[in-house]
């Protein structure tokens, strides 16, 4: 099988992708996307993003990472997806799934959903103009307001030659509420003859193994339970037991030394918040303790009650 880390916008950064990547045997990560409107975008924007860029586009630990695009105009996504591979991205992908009401409002994301050609007009333009040993690859929903053109859209993208496909089973209404709509994958995956990815509601090794049994598909991408159980991928690719949550914690400090120590500062207290949402689901103790922290507001005073907690539990 192949695990692939999602591109969670506003979460999964090169940090997250660095920290997530070490103690998990991810096959590949793919960024937040980059948004394309009207131009090829500079360098320093793919490099921003995506600094392992500097570092043949792999993690510290030897990951390879895909950049993401989207957008809504074949000519300029074909122009920047050569960018993003030309600067050492492994492959490009395009987003076809954000629910975001701003990107949806902006032709981008989701919203594109509606319309199989504009799909197959993406892609195909991508296609063409990326050399042919780099993939090409989309993620998308099952449809935006319903799930009607599932099957027209994947075959759109197939057809404009896509090398794989990731399907996140919900619509762009269903939001992320479950359950996840395995079974329109399983379809999906008789009709294409490219690699189908799944995604959705998988929290654990059992999810991973039922959602791999209900899609026919050997190959699944995580997002949101890689980031609430955060060694899942260890879990489901080689049997790892679950970290305990003085491992979560441990990890979380280790995350708040490199956020310190770079150019993200000043974001740690709303990252390490965010985080902690989603470690609710797997660990009452973080829960309790995120009651405490949340109430501060400083990188420092955020550092002092993680290290307190650790010390407690020592």
């Amino acid at each position: 099988m192949r695990l692939i880390l999602a591109p969670m916008e506003g979460v999964v950064d090169d940090l997250m992708r660095d920290i997530l990547s070490t103690i998990n045997p991810f096959d590949i990560v793919v960024t937040e996307f980059v948004r394309v409107v009207d131009q090829l975008l500079p360098e320093k924007v793919y490099y921003k993003l995506c600094p392992e860029l500097h570092n043949n586009g792999l993690t510290p630990n030897g990951t390879p990472v895909r950049v993401q695009l989207l957008g809504q105009h074949p000519e300029w996504m074909a122009e920047n997806a050569v960018r993003a591979v030309e600067l050492g991205s492994r492959g490009v992908d395009v987003n076809f799934g954000c629910p975001a009401k701003i990107v949806n409002k902006n032709k981008g994301g989701a919203v594109l959903l509606q319309y199989p050609d504009s799909l197959h007009n993406i892609v195909k333009a991508m296609r063409q103009a990326v050399p042919a040993e780099q993939p090409v690859t989309a993620k998308i929903r099952l449809g935006y307001e319903d799930k009607s053109l599932f099957m027209e859209n994947a075959l759109a993208i197939y057809e404009a030659g896509a090398s794989e496909i990731a399907i996140h089973a919900r619509s762009k209404v269903d939001g992320y509420k479950p359950p996840a709509y395995w079974e329109y994958i399983t379809e999906v995956k008789k009709r294409l003859p490219i690699p189908v990815i799944a995604n959705g509601e998988i929290w654990n090794e059992a999810d991973a193994k039922r959602c791999m049994e209900v899609t026919g598909c050997s190959d699944i991408m995580i997002g949101r339970g890689a980031i609430s159980l955060p060694n899942l991928g260890a879990c489901i690719k080689n049997g790892s037991q679950p970290y305990t949550w003085a491992e979560t914690l441990d990890l979380l400090l280790g995350y708040t030394d490199k956020q310190l120590s770079g150019k993200k500062a000043d974001y740690l207290p709303a990252r390490i918040k965010q985080w902690f949402c989603y470690l609710n689901r797997q660990y009452p103790q973080a829960d309790d303790l995120f009651r405490e922290l949340r109430v501060f507001k400083t990188a420092d005073e955020i550092v002092s009650v993680l290290n307190k907690a650790q010390h407690e539990l020592n």
